[in-house]
């Protein structure tokens, strides 16, 4: 059970701070790597179903870290961890660019993919522990630091190859940084929510009905999320008929509002209410998917993505916030439960996507994602912070 903590203004400030720094890191992190894949992929003569193959890695990597990570941060504490797993996901960025073979990088994308998930567990319990020192929401802004982390490591990939740096190279350059980061944010962030000398930590934790409920709600909007990262362009060239050069802007639609939003998100929780953003939440996700289907045309879909973006801002934020302050389980435990069952529709909404569009089209398996806001609204009603 996680309480209250009192300290001084100033503190709070700088503790903040340093733990939105290091969401900025890695959302840095994970884009440059993203940012140089077509590098990588000509570098290693891929074709586009090995690619699809290497990607795989990723996702293998953070579902291998999963059992592990709640424990590790309950047992050793979430600034231990943060720091450990921060510097090696920046230490593994390298080798990345490096690798000569698939198998090479296949290996080091594993790694990469559970460090970045250790991080992200520990990273959010910490957002936990500073929300709790504030007494109000501010995890929807730590999120939108990561967005802009995001933005900022794919404009610089986009600079480093005009330049034409090698992928290495670009890597080396954001892995000295990253470790200029952690070493200035790291001794100013919460210290304390390591267990007593002596004090045991079970393995596994099964979550309870309220982190259960959490995590469907996470499930269903990472569904969405992942689809739009990975169908966008794709929806946007086959059922909009927008040329190439412009097929992408209907994701930067979905990720433009999806940042800028977590930005005000939490002023309008404390305005609203939890279960009340929740439910505004699954309301624009489902309303902006159906826009874009049942007028695919492209202001209208330019319209539907941009809500879209809007509905999924505050959700994962509002629900790691809401698991941190578990009565049941530690803040790291209980993370790691809720996102190991929201990462799982990250996991399947993408492949869903192209079994129903094989079957029947696009815009009949854009509309089923439609009913994962739906399933949000609903589902919010029984959610309890």
């Amino acid at each position: 059970m996680l309480q209250e903590l009192t300290v001084s203004h100033s503190q709070k400030r700088i503790t903040r701070i340093a733990v939105s720094a290091l969401f900025f890191l890695t959302g840095l992190c994970f884009s440059s790597w993203a940012s140089r894949i077509p590098a990588i992929q000509h570098k290693l003569n891929l074709s586009e179903g090995e690619l699809g193959g290497m990607l795989l890695a990723l996702p293998i990597g953070s579902i291998l870290s999963m059992p592990v990570a709640g424990v590790l941060v309950s047992r050793y504490g979430s600034r231990y961890v943060l720091m450990t797993a921060g510097l090696l996901y920046a230490f593994i960025l390298p080798t990345l660019g490096l690798t000569s073979t698939a198998w090479q990088l296949f290996s080091c994308l594993v790694l990469f993919g559970f460090c970045g998930n250790l991080a992200n567990i520990a990273v959010n319990t910490q957002a936990v522990l500073v929300e709790a020192m504030y007494g109000r929401s501010i995890m929807a802004s730590f999120h939108g630091l990561w967005s802009l982390g995001g933005f900022t490591g794919a404009s610089i990939g986009s600079g480093m190859s005009a330049l034409g740096i090698l992928p290495y190279q670009h890597f080396l350059v954001i892995m000295v940084l990253a470790v200029i980061i952690v070493a200035v944010a790291i001794r100013h962030t919460v210290s304390h929510d390591a267990p007593a000398t002596g004090e045991k930590t079970p393995l596994f934790a099964w979550p309870d009905k309220v982190l259960l409920i959490l995590g469907i709600i996470a499930f269903c909007s990472m569904i969405c999320e992942g689809t739009m990262f990975d169908w966008s362009g794709v929806y946007f060239r086959k059922v909009i008929g927008a040329p190439e050069k412009t097929a992408g802007l209907g994701y930067t639609a979905f990720m433009s509002t999806m940042a800028a939003f977590r930005f005000v998100a939490d002023w309008l929780t404390t305005r609203f209410g939890f279960k009340r953003m929740l439910q505004i939440s699954g309301a624009l996700t489902a309303g902006g998917l159906l826009i874009a289907v049942l007028l695919p045309y492209f202001p209208t879909a330019i319209l539907g993505f941009l809500l879209v973006g809007a509905g999924v801002s505050s959700v994962v934020p509002l629900v790691y916030s809401a698991a941190g302050r578990s009565k049941t389980l530690s803040p790291g435990m209980a993370l790691a439960a809720v996102s190991t069952i929201g990462y799982l529709g990250f996991l399947a909404g993408p492949p869903l996507i192209g079994f129903v569009a094989q079957a029947t089209s696009l815009r009949i398996s854009f509309s089923i994602i439609a009913l994962m806001g739906i399933c949000i609204a609903v589902m919010s009603t029984r959610a309890k912070e």
